[in-house]
């Protein structure tokens, strides 16, 4: 991949002998006392950091782990999170983040393909690690187990015990910017997960044309994500963005529902308030839903980000109304690690993704590959200095999606007049009603615009003629009381009548993947069986 940039653009690319964790440790070696990381159990400075880093990349090497070899990070938000991905990064061993809520089975999976010769795990996720090792064919040679709740057996070590039987790793590996340095697990596909593998310099650049130039994060600020470390919004949010400025980050083990949330946003956690919050869609609704919603004076919020899908008007504008803060809704991919098209802080065009990240190129192509006339639905591919190397161990679907320098996202995007795009869906999800294209995101949108709804997915549905039909499912706030004409109507009201949803069925929720995205594919799937 290029790594060309506008002239114009003030940021330089790393050197071609670079090591992310090294260079992050670099950026803070004047911080030493300043608490680079907060959770339930304590905070960690950034000197405490540095040497504990240094000291995992130490036992990794004693363990005969080499350069470019894979270890699992298979481990809750914490403090012990960072240490463990920045430990192998310095050793030049390259960390596989894994989502913490997926079966044995994926594991076992995942091990395999990765190969991984280490795997560093949290105590309560130990026993799926357990039963996926039972299932693998590959051997682990060392499992490392942070906070660990049962007695180990002999053939785990403590994650305090691993890192403090050896002293700090003297220098850090000698690796390149474009060598491998972590891979990352896709999600919400159908089929197995891609192992997406980046290089060093990609989250140089996402820190240095995202999390620096256009979020504007600075030294002062208190970060806090909604999404963990392991998903490419959270790692950026959670550990790349904030170091890379020398900010405090709040890490947070559990589940982020709004009552778990408003805690951390409060203080409650370490006495830190957070002052940049990282969201998503869903979760923004589901806290402007809730009785226990802060007031505006109970917060430290200066902004908030959202990523993940995209973000309906009426939630952000509710959300500014309530707190006086922006929420800046972008897209971003694990192909791409990070966002590639955002909203501004103080200029956020709610019921967009905004304009092109500087230092990304956007092209919008048609079913025949040419560029489409703004206004007009195309398929959305991104050139940028942060797309990853490859899917490993799939070369056509490498082939398919990194095509000579640019990325085939899988969204439908349609370029309006002021320069921002607007969202149209999944490639997959995009409907043709009556030969026209209808976007379930926007009836979505329009759908949660009602008083009584909380949550919608549209799917298009054959008719008795084999021709497609729109079909809303919705999920009612509590207390909240809707009739299917009175949504439709509703719908009409606000769109073209060719977008009503023609079926509307009530569900009590709608399946999502981990990161809070509706799987469209299986609500098809119900459809097809019923």
């Amino acid at each position: 991949m290029s790594t060309e940039l506008p002239a114009d653009l003030a940021v330089t690319a790393p050197p071609e002998r670079f090591n992310f964790a090294a260079h992050l440790l670099a950026l803070n070696t004047g911080r030493a006392a300043k608490t680079a990381f907060a959770d339930d159990g304590g905070t960690l400075s950034y000197g405490m950091l540095e040497e504990r880093v240094r000291r995992m990349a130490a036992a990794l090497r004693a363990q005969g782990l080499k350069r470019e070899e894979r270890v699992l990070v298979l481990m809750l938000d914490s403090c012990d999170w960072p240490v463990a991905f920045l430990g192998a990064l310095y050793a030049g061993c390259v960390p596989v983040a894994v989502n913490t809520l997926l079966t044995a089975d994926d594991y076992a999976y995942m091990l395999e393909h990765s190969r991984a010769q280490a795997a560093l795990v949290s105590g309560a996720l130990l026993p799926a690690l357990t039963s996926a090792m039972v299932k693998s064919d590959h051997e682990v040679q060392r499992v490392v187990v942070s906070r660990p709740i049962a007695p180990l057996h002999p053939s785990e070590v403590d994650f305090e015990t691993f890192i403090g039987a050896h002293g700090p790793l003297e220098k850090p590996a000698a690796t390149g910017r474009d060598d491998p340095a972590f891979w990352l697990y896709s999600s919400g596909s159908t089929g197995r997960p891609k192992g997406t593998v980046h290089s060093h310099a990609n989250p140089y650049w996402t820190a240095e044309l995202y999390g620096r130039a256009v979020l504007g994060l600075r030294e002062s600020d208190v970060c806090f994500s909604a999404a963990k470390l392991f998903f490419a919004y959270g790692l950026g949010n959670g550990l790349t963005f904030p170091m890379s400025v020398g900010a405090t980050v709040v890490l947070m083990g559990e589940r982020p529902t709004p009552d778990a949330t408003f805690r951390r946003w409060k203080g409650e956690v370490q006495g830190l308030k957070p002052t940049v919050f990282f969201g998503a869609p869903t979760g923004f609704a589901g806290m402007l839903a809730s009785p226990a919603l802060p007031g505006r004076n109970e917060t430290a919020l200066r902004l908030c980000s959202s990523a993940g899908e995209a973000l309906p008007a009426d939630i952000g504008q509710r959300f500014k109304t309530h707190f006086g803060v922006d929420i800046v809704d972008g897209i971003g991919s694990t192909e791409m690690l990070h966002i590639f098209i955002s909203n501004r802080p103080g200029d956020c065009r709610y019921g967009t993704t905004g304009w092109p990240v500087p230092g990304y190129d956007i092209q919008l192509r048609g079913d025949d590959g040419g560029p489409v006339p703004d206004g007009e639905p195309g398929d959305l591919y991104i050139h940028g200095p942060s797309a990853a190397m490859m899917y490993w161990g799939n070369a056509a679907k490498t082939r398919d999606t990194f095509q000579g320098g640019w990325t085939k996202s899988g969204d439908k995007y349609i370029k309006n007049a002021d320069g921002t795009y607007t969202y149209g869906g999944r490639s997959d999800d995009m409907l043709k009603v009556s030969g026209i294209y209808v976007s379930p995101f926007e009836v979505e949108a329009t759908l949660v615009q009602h008083p009584a709804v909380l949550e919608a997915a549209v799917i298009g549905v054959p008719d008795a003629e084999g021709l497609t039909k729109t079909k809303a499912f919705v999920v009612l706030k509590a207390g909240g009381e809707a009739t299917d004409a009175e949504l439709k109507a509703f719908v009409k009201d606000k769109l073209a009548p060719y977008k009503y949803p023609r079926q509307i069925e009530f569900v009590s929720e709608l399946p999502k993947t981990a990161t809070g995205k509706i799987q469209r594919f299986k609500l098809r799937e119900k459809e097809a069986r019923a």
